[in-house]
């Protein structure tokens, strides 16, 4: 036992020393490229004074990064995340020029902005070497990831967890975000992603599942982490009874739901049991929350839902390294809009602004943190973690759903699915992996696009009001843009403005991918078909033949082209109607009409089975949000260690069914013992140094 000590010891300290090497190195070839920098005297110094002096500034260099950082990060713990990112390179750079003001003889010399660069390339190639070092020496990794893990269970408490003793099996729920059942079956078979088609080759299963009418994140992670979709009849709706547009993705909208839904089914969550929430709209219930919306909107130390950033930017290296790869993001996207623009793709959106920025976010940044989050709670020892990652989702709104360019996005997404799969295999219990989307994406051309005017044009034209002679374009509300604002502390909606629209007889028009709501503010409760025709004898007949719209919802009738109407108390009717739209669509919007909330009229775009396009009211040629297409298939990918689904799921409330019932299947409690419950640091991320970031797999 003692030599295994010894040995151990002077393992780490070679790695200690082969990473100063290299920190060394690095800091001597930075000085004879840099023109700002030196590490001589102005008298001259000889090659073995340069090297020693070298020597000094890393060394220095790494101890203050590791003593010091820690503190400076937990001291901004209040700062915008997103300007924390940023702030990391000024805060690195002031310890390298620190470290160099303590070499002897004022040997070390460098410029500020060429300390920023200087630190920035120390801390890659220290983490780097660390890391490589690690990986390389497979019991030394194992070692550190028990110790580590070990350490954030209970340790702080005075517990001592017996070694021997083997915990039941946990649950890592991953949601890729927009995700359909084809396309993942398709990525699998392209070799786009290796490691879903080895797991589904042989260590899962997979089938679809089949989303209510509104098929959008904020309905179906509701009900699949609160076993809730009631009410909720679409991604944004108006409520008369408080005068407010609802919106999933607002912090105090997604605040509301999740408060309604835990009222309805008097349960706390899915995650209520030791559980983790990663990049979420809403908690499930969980005691550890890093980035959820439903709590951003909070402020001071209380709100951990951006922890997991602060957790991730407190080691240097992943901030350098994540910023590199959101520059190289945004490049990539700026090279991709102009290939498609000059190729005609078509359908197309406008991809300027600010958007490949709030698609290097959703892609790099965020995924980085949410996976470095989930390592983190899985070297915790944690009992069950739900993530979601939304790169695809976002990507796929203004690229379509197929293509180069969501293949390299879930390509990414398939090496950080291997990376959780590498580091399960060193957590303190067995992890299950467990896939799964909230709904997929159908294409098609805008409904601007294809028509020429907004739905909300299209509607005040059939009321005989003003309409606008330029149409304007509808913004996106992508789940990524939330995750922006509240990374900024600015956690509301583009088009505040409708947050509480003026009462009157102006028809309130809000869209949800292929899915729009129209209600009528100065009209208590649900307005009826009679009061609409009388009211605005054009309107009705002017939306229903339209050829870009599939059906209408008015008063429990189902209004489709040239007349036709469905009666939804009646059996059959609605079910002939609606029979495009795939099996369930009848049921889903029989559902829907018994909303309290449901809007006065309820808009589906027009579908069409054989290209399974439609046409978004939004400005998004992938979309989801109402029936018709992929967008209603969304799929369930789960280890054969675990009983088998129904045959067919419908709805997200069963696939929240599904989920407990496996949370159910592992042996022994799912709880730990109080001693390993302590919750580490901000987020439970993962430590710094010797742990691979989510990005190094690239």
């Amino acid at each position: 036992m003692l030599r295994g000590r010894w040995r151990t010891m002077g393992s780490a300290l070679g790695r200690v020393l082969v990473v100063w090497a290299a920190s060394t190195l690095t800091l001597l070839a930075l000085a004879g490229i840099l023109p700002d920098f030196r590490l001589r005297s102005d008298d001259g110094d000889s090659v073995t004074e340069i090297g020693l002096t070298a020597a000094w500034g890393a060394g220095a260099f790494g101890l203050l990064s590791a003593l010091v950082w820690p503190v400076l990060v937990r001291a901004l713990l209040l700062v915008p995340a997103l300007v924390l990112g940023l702030l990391v390179f000024f805060l690195n750079g002031s310890l390298l020029w620190l470290a160099l003001d303590l070499v002897p003889a004022g040997r070390g010399e460098v410029a500020p902005q060429t300390a920023v660069v200087v630190a920035a390339v120390m801390s890659a190639v220290a983490s780097a070497t660390s890391t490589a070092l690690a990986v390389r020496d497979d019991e030394a990794y194992r070692r550190r990831l028990y110790r580590l893990a070990a350490r954030r269970r209970g340790r702080r408490r005075g517990g001592v967890r017996d070694p021997g003793r083997t915990l039941p099996p946990g649950l890592v729920f991953v949601q890729l975000d927009g995700l359909g059942h084809q396309e993942l079956r398709g990525a699998a078979a392209r070799g786009v992603m290796p490691t879903v088609a080895a797991w589904l080759e042989h260590s899962h299963r997979l089938a679809p599942w089949r989303t209510d009418w509104s098929s959008q994140t904020g309905a179906s992670q509701l009900g699949i982490l609160h076993g809730s979709t009631f009410d909720v009849p679409a991604f944004r709706w108006y409520e008369k009874d408080t005068g407010e547009v609802m919106v999933c993705n607002r912090p105090r909208s997604a605040a509301e739901l999740q408060r309604r839904a835990v009222d309805r089914t008097a349960d706390g969550g899915l995650l209520r049991l030791d559980g983790a929430s990663r990049g979420n709209l809403f908690s499930g219930g969980a005691d550890q929350l890093a980035l959820v919306l439903s709590v951003s909107a909070r402020r001071g130390r209380a709100n951990r839902s951006r922890a997991g950033y602060f957790a991730y930017f407190s080691d240097p290296a992943h901030a350098v390294r994540t910023a590199v790869s959101f520059v190289a993001e945004v490049v990539r996207e700026l090279v991709q809009s102009v290939r498609a623009r000059l190729r005609g793709d078509r359908p197309r959106v406008s991809r300027g602004g600010l958007y490949p920025f709030v698609r290097a976010f959703a892609t790099v940044v965020e995924r980085d943190v949410v996976v470095a989050a989930v390592l983190g709670d899985m070297l915790a020892g944690r009992s069950c973690v739900y993530a979601d990652l939304v790169g695809y989702d976002e990507v796929a709104h203004h690229s379509g759903p197929h293509g180069p360019d969501t293949d390299q996005v879930l390509a990414r997404l398939d090496r950080s699915l291997a990376l959780l799969a590498r580091v399960a295999e060193h957590a303190p219990r067995a992890y299950r992996i467990v896939l799964l989307s909230d709904h997929g994406q159908s294409p098609g051309e805008t409904f601007l696009s294809r028509y020429g005017l907004t739905l909300k044009d299209l509607v005040r034209a059939g009321c005989g009001l003003p309409v606008r002679r330029r149409a304007g374009r509808t913004p996106s509300g992508a789940e990524a843009r939330a995750a922006v604002r509240a990374a900024l502390h600015r956690p509301v909606e583009e088009g505040a403005g409708e947050v509480r629209p003026a009462r009157g007889p102006d028809p309130v028009v809000l869209a949800s991918g292929n899915l729009a709501l129209i209600s009528f503010p100065d009209v208590p409760g649900r307005a009826s078909r009679e009061w609409i025709e009388r009211a605005w004898p054009a309107l009705l007949p002017t939306l229903a033949n339209h050829p870009g719209i599939g059906f209408l919802l008015v008063d429990g009738e189902v209004l489709g082209p040239g007349g036709a109407v469905a009666r939804l108390a009646v059996p059959g009717e609605a079910e002939e109607l609606l029979a495009r739209y795939g099996p369930g669509a009848a049921r889903a919007v029989r559902r829907a009409d018994g909303f309290p909330h449901v809007a006065d009229i309820m808009v589906n775009s027009a579908y069409d089975p054989e290209t399974g396009t439609v046409h978004a009211f939004e400005e998004q040629i992938g979309s989801h949000g109402g029936l018709g297409g992929e967008q209603g298939r969304a799929f369930l990918m789960w280890p054969t260690e675990l009983s088998d689904p129904a045959p067919a799921l419908v709805g997200a409330e069963a696939v929240h069914a599904v989920l407990r019932r496996w949370l159910g299947e592992a042996d022994g409690p799912q709880v730990p013992l109080e001693d390993q419950r302590w919750q580490g640091p901000v987020g439970g991320t993962l430590p710094s140094a010797g742990v691979p970031a989510p990005d190094e797999t690239r």
